[in-house]
């Protein structure tokens, strides 16, 4: 198997992992302000305390797995403009690898939220609720509440692409679009609508740029 298609699978694995998180997020959190300003940090912290080894393998699949799988789709990207190299190319293999590790940073900082609540809930909940309260701040920080980092990357490899005509003119749009987005959700009256459209946008350009590199005859060194 050529890395083209790894990158490929990569791709799809991170748009799966984007559809798993927004299923868990609408059916199972949203109810408790998970994800939104209103958010009941108390509910979520006896929630978290309840289901521990639930919510571990939900912050592993949409953080710690997609920032793995990033890494693969950011190289294998990064191969298919070698021919086409230029400063842009190279800013958009750096801002991938950053964005990756941002992203692996916040999975491990949501876990130890899950640990530090399961070992402090029971004795002392006021305490779990504001230490969970702390490291859920670390991990929006991160990457779970902004996403000027995706949005960085979006735009960089989507501009390469478009400069080296390897991906359809749609992705490079879609990219485009929801890289703006994620710029946008630096500023808190648009924070999390900018957010939404940068997540949807994303998922769908993830799975876009895993059919087209599936389809592509991948060169023969990559």
């Amino acid at each position: 198997m050529s890395f083209s298609h790894a990158a490929a699978g990569a791709a799809l694995i991170c748009a799966a992992t984007y559809v798993i998180g927004f299923a868990v997020l609408l059916t199972v959190l949203a109810p408790l302000g998970f994800g939104s300003e209103q958010i009941d940090a108390q509910a979520v912290t006896a929630f978290v305390h309840a289901h521990p080894l639930e919510m571990i393998a939900w912050n592993t699949l949409i953080y710690i797995v997609n920032a793995l799988a990033l890494v693969v789709l950011v190289v294998g990207l990064s191969l298919r403009l070698r021919g086409h190299q230029s400063g842009l190319a190279a800013m958009a293999q750096a801002l991938g690898l950053i964005w990756a590790g941002l992203v692996l940073g916040a999975g491990m900082v949501a876990n130890v939220a899950v640990e530090r609540v399961v070992s402090l809930f029971a004795e002392t909940p006021e305490l779990a609720v504001q230490m969970w309260s702390i490291l859920h701040a670390v991990e929006l920080g991160l990457g779970g509440g902004n996403e000027i980092a995706g949005g960085a990357w979006l735009l960089t490899i989507s501009l390469a692409e478009r400069r080296a005509a390897t991906l359809p003119g749609w992705l490079v749009v879609l990219g485009v679009l929801a890289g703006g987005a994620g710029m946008v959700t630096v500023v808190p009256p648009l924070g999390q609508s900018a957010g939404v459209v940068f997540g949807l946008g994303t998922l769908l350009w993830f799975g876009g740029v895993g059919l087209t590199l599936l389809r592509a005859t991948p060169p023969a060194q990559v």
